[in-house]
């Protein structure tokens, strides 16, 4: 495509593994920072699609699909294909995603189009669309619980986009071990807006006691230990809650679960309302399992922990048990006992907030993901 910018001049096409919604994930952060780096870029974001079949069978509403304008960001379009069929059923289905991207990408006459490839299902698109591709690996499905059908799924597309690929970016030590082994790759991890969760805020009304135990992110079962959050709800005292703020992921079974134990599930709220939960909780916890899919995590909430500089309880997994205060990493035996301690005013005092530098901002991972795509676009198509 004709360049009708200036010279060096691109537009990124962003695959993503999450929806843009008002829960903010990394690719959110990274396109507000490169939107405010590049003054005339333009980025199609690519949603997860919107699976038909499946709405149907669970009785619940087909998603809208389509192209529309990210408000407040002018500059960014959200594409939500919709799959028809499962992937069991039509074997066709990734490379049937990948051409709508395309056909979308050619209808918005995008600039010289870089590829940013999050989720790996678009590994046929970064073999056939003839734009350089950026492979960003943010967390190793490869290792997560998955059937088998779906596990050899992750793998054979991760190996497509490790050679396809003309730079790949991790986020983790984990993740640069794991992918660095047969190529170069580059480590960028994920940030935070210091000031944004130190801004004085007022208590959220829907806060169901005054001293919640308070965890903030999103409830998965291959993230959290919900047995270890069971047990936790139900060993609470009186009048102390043990409150979920984030997507619920979970199963009705497993939320049923956590419910009955007393666990209060307040659902998502928007990333400008997050630091006022955080601030006004009585105690955040940690209680992630320790699994090898979650040492490949790089957890957004370990930097706003401590950017708020709220106690924290967590179990001693990969982006907790380093830091230290305000953040407490005890094992799974003792967690309970470290929360109900705490609660008891038996840890150590508090302390001043994180000494946090601009090394750790959104901004500083947004320019060095900008040089990333620079390079691939620099280095051309394959």
């Amino acid at each position: 495509m004709a360049s009708v910018n200036g010279a060096g001049d691109f537009d990124v096409v962003c695959c993503s593994l999450e929806a843009w919604d008002e829960v903010w994930r990394r690719n959110q952060f990274l396109v507000r920072e490169l939107l405010g780096l590049r003054s005339r870029m333009r980025i199609l974001f690519v949603q997860p699609p919107s699976d038909a079949l499946w709405s149907a069978l669970h009785a619940r509403p087909i998603g809208e699909t389509g192209v529309r304008l990210v408000p407040r960001y002018e500059r960014v379009a959200a594409l939500t294909p919709r799959k028809w069929l499962p992937r069991g059923a039509f074997r066709g289905v990734d490379d049937r995603l990948g051409r709508l991207v395309y056909s979308h990408a050619l209808r918005m006459d995008l600039v010289n189009p870089v590829l940013w490839v999050n989720d790996s299902g678009y590994a046929g698109l970064a073999e056939s669309c003839g734009w350089p591709a950026v492979y960003d690996v943010t967390d190793d499905w490869t290792l997560a619980e998955r059937s088998e059908r779906e596990a050899r799924r992750q793998e054979t597309n991760d190996r497509r986009m490790l050679v396809s690929a003309r730079e790949v970016v991790v986020c983790s030590p984990a993740l640069a071990a794991s992918r660095g082994t047969g190529r170069s790759v580059r480590v960028i991890p994920n940030g935070v807006d210091v000031d944004h969760f130190r801004r004085e805020t007022t208590r959220p009304g829907d806060l169901p006691c005054d001293f919640p135990v308070l965890y903030c992110g999103t409830v998965a079962a291959d993230r959290i230990d919900v047995d270890l959050c069971v047990e936790l709800a139900a060993a609470l005292p009186e009048g102390v809650k043990l409150v979920f703020v984030g997507p619920n992921a979970c199963s009705r079974e497993t939320t049923r679960r956590l419910a009955d134990a007393g666990a209060v599930f307040l659902g998502a709220r928007p990333y400008q309302e997050i630091p006022s939960y955080m601030q006004h909780a009585g105690l955040l916890v940690v209680p992630h399992l320790v699994t090898p899919f979650t040492e490949s995590l790089d957890p957004i909430k370990a930097r706003e922990i401590l950017a708020v500089g709220k106690p924290a309880i967590s179990t001693p997994v990969a982006g907790f048990r380093d830091l230290g205060w305000p953040i407490e990493a005890v094992n799974r035996r003792g967690f309970v006992s470290a929360v109900l301690s705490a609660l008891a005013g038996q840890s150590p005092p508090g302390r001043r907030p994180y000494d946090m530098d601009d090394s750790v901002s959104w901004g500083a991972r947004g320019r060095a993901f900008l040089d990333v795509l620079e390079a691939a676009a620099n280095a051309g198509s394959r």
